[in-house]
């Protein structure tokens, strides 16, 4: 069922211009998949999807087949326009993003592989990640601040 439940959501995005979680659980809905708000969102993090900007200037779910030179432009955009402060606390790194970001942003950076990262925790508005230790969370900042 997840696997048929992934293929669906591929296709969705693939075909419709998905800007949030709630309008992909909707398309899921309507084509048979019997889902909750956290199934999707725990499905738009294992595919590692991502919010990329449009040409009309909405940000929608893409999937991260794309190349790795539009990836990074793509995450690079998306950053700058949503994060509003990168700071580190000893081993952790804090994000500060625009209200409802901070989900796709997470993802975005997963998709990263940074070295270091032991885990990533995202709500609304807030990003927390947790290094491995101090050096590494300050490495983390300067690189990410290099998409501000």
């Amino acid at each position: 069922m997840k696997t048929r439940r992934h293929a669906m959501i591929l296709d969705i995005i693939n075909e419709y211009p998905v800007e949030t979680q709630e309008e992909l659980l909707r398309r899921l809905r309507e084509n048979g998949f019997n889902v909750t708000q956290a199934t999707v969102s725990r499905d738009i993090k294992e595919l590692r999807l991502l919010k990329s900007l449009s040409s009309d200037g909405k940000y929608r779910y893409t999937s991260i087949t794309k190349s790795a030179s539009e990836l990074q432009n793509n995450i690079q955009g998306f950053f700058n326009s949503s994060v509003i402060m990168v700071k580190s606390a000893q081993n952790m790194v804090v994000i500060k993003t625009l209200a409802g970001m901070a989900n796709a942003l997470c993802a975005s950076i997963d998709s990263m592989d940074f070295d270091g990262i032991v885990g990533t925790l995202a709500g609304d508005d807030t990003i927390f990640i947790v290094c491995s230790d101090n050096a590494c969370a300050s490495k983390l900042v300067i690189d990410l601040k290099r998409y501000l």
